[in-house]
């Protein structure tokens, strides 16, 4: 891999426009759903509030090749939201091309995103190799953006922080993390800076989730920077646990068997609770076999159980969840899984179809009209999942392209972010302080339809984030 240390873009100082003022820079996820960046400038320290990868079509996964836009050694505090790759997995490469400061985060997320990035390392060395051997690749020779070693010279500077502490930055700036709900250690990030408050939401969950509680109230701030993923869209009011069997038992009729693009971290684990209470309550057949084919998500959930404190269900509840699932490990048991007879639930990671073993299913159960392709979560731009929902008659898989015969639905109820209401009332509980709103993390008519709701219902102002382009905040000592 290139050398990304020489003739970096260095990351603005105060002398460059007002050295008395505090300025928010977006790297990543302006505009789009994928690769949260957000530089906070200030006269005393510049911290960078999430550090993820970029995802989705090619233009957008090109971008975590290219130079750092800022330089990382000039960083000097990162604060991590939450464990989900589009948020930190651009770590490892911060750190490798000179980050050398504190990685903060709390407790769940910092077990979740060593998980996180381990797998991914994995996953992308794993893929060169592929690549490499089958030649299905334009770079000769392929190449992983990052390795196991590289993730593990990085995991020296993470830094665990109590929810609900304030951690001292310096003499002017401090934070603080609080639950947002999205998935397990999720928090939303409360900087004070020279006076001012200024919230990053980190991704929101759902007021009402299967395994969840709802975001934490943080009543008042200044500027407020928050996602908009689903910022013009509704969830359906439908009966999740209903649609789920449904959906199950639609497919067993006709012989065929479910598949469940899952994120190993936070889908998987409320998909398998809620289907553990649909057998309960014998909604479904108690004995359709049911399996996890992600190592990741099992280990997720195993880290999980030692934290009941962030879950609305108690540390039996969880285990028994676990019971009914066979969880492979080996991924040489993936063939067998897909040649076993008879209608069966897989769940596989990763949730938009990017890679991961749920494209060996793919390939076989995508032909098939008698199989479902079942997806919960959001689909990025340039995903397979994507395509799917869009209708696409065939999917590229490894350099061939399938047909797309198989069943695809979609459960929005099962999503792990907030709703356009949901946001609103999230963003509500400020109305009072009269923040400046910037949003971020969301497609372009998302971030729009929120921005005119956000306007007309909350009157505040607000702006949408450009990638790169410096927002003046605040003046210090005004």
């Amino acid at each position: 891999m290139e050398d990304l240390t020489d003739n970096l873009l260095p990351t603005p100082k105060p002398e460059d426009f007002n050295k008395m003022a505090v300025y928010l820079q977006s790297l990543g996820a302006a505009g789009t759903v994928t690769g949260s960046k957000h530089l906070l400038i200030t006269p005393g320290l510049n911290i960078l509030v999430d550090c993820g990868l970029f995802q989705g079509v090619k233009a957008l996964r090109e971008k975590n090749w290219e130079r750092p836009p800022v330089n990382p050694g000039e960083i000097d505090a990162v604060i991590l939201t939450h464990a989900h790759l589009d948020h930190c997995g651009y770590i490892p490469l911060l750190v490798k091309n000179g980050y050398r400061k504190n990685i903060y985060m709390s407790q769940p997320t910092r077990d979740l995103t060593e998980l996180i990035l381990r797998d991914c390392a994995k996953l992308q060395e794993e893929d060169a190799e592929k690549a490499n051997r089958h030649g299905y690749t334009k770079h000769h020779p392929a190449e992983a953006l990052y390795t196991v070693k590289d993730v593990e010279t990085a995991l020296a500077y993470f830094k665990v922080s109590e929810i609900r502490t304030v951690i001292s930055l310096n003499e002017q700036i401090s934070f603080s993390l609080h639950p947002s709900g999205h998935i397990a250690g999720a928090c939303s990030v409360k900087i004070n800076c020279y006076g001012k408050k200024i919230v990053f939401s980190g991704d929101i969950g759902r007021q009402h989730s299967e395994l969840l509680p709802a975001p934490e109230a943080l009543q008042d701030a200044d500027f407020v920077v928050m996602e908009s993923t689903y910022g013009d869209r509704l969830h359906a009011q439908t009966n999740t646990g209903q649609e789920l069997a449904l959906v199950i038992n639609d497919t067993i009729f006709n012989k065929g068997n479910i598949l469940i693009p899952c994120f190993a971290v936070g889908r998987a684990q409320e998909v398998m609770h809620l289907i553990y209470h649909l057998k309960q309550q014998k909604q479904i057949p108690a004995l359709i076999p049911e399996y996890l084919d992600s190592p990741m998500a099992a280990s997720a959930g195993k880290v999980l159980q030692h934290y009941p404190e962030w879950f609305t269900i108690d540390e039996k509840e969880c285990a028994r969840m676990f019971s009914g699932v066979t969880i492979n490990h080996d991924y040489k048991n993936t063939e067998k899984i897909i040649r076993r007879s008879g209608s069966k639930i897989i769940m596989a990671a990763s949730g938009m179809l990017t890679g991961g073993r749920v494209l060996e299913y793919l390939k076989h159960y995508l032909g098939d009209a008698r199989n479902t392709i079942l997806l919960i979560g959001f689909q990025a731009e340039g995903t397979r999942g994507r395509a799917l929902l869009n209708q696409g008659h065939e999917i590229k898989i490894h350099g061939q392209y399938y047909p797309v015969k198989a069943q695809i639905r979609e459960i929005e109820g099962l999503s792990a972010h907030a709703d356009q209401t949901e946001l609103l009332g999230w963003v509500g509980q400020f109305a009072k302080s009269q923040p400046l709103v910037f949003l971020v993390h969301g497609e372009p008519c998302a971030q729009e339809s929120l921005r005119i709701k956000i306007q007309d219902e909350l009157k505040l102002k607000v702006i949408l984030m450009k990638e790169f382009q410096r927002e003046f905040l605040f003046t210090i000592g005004q």
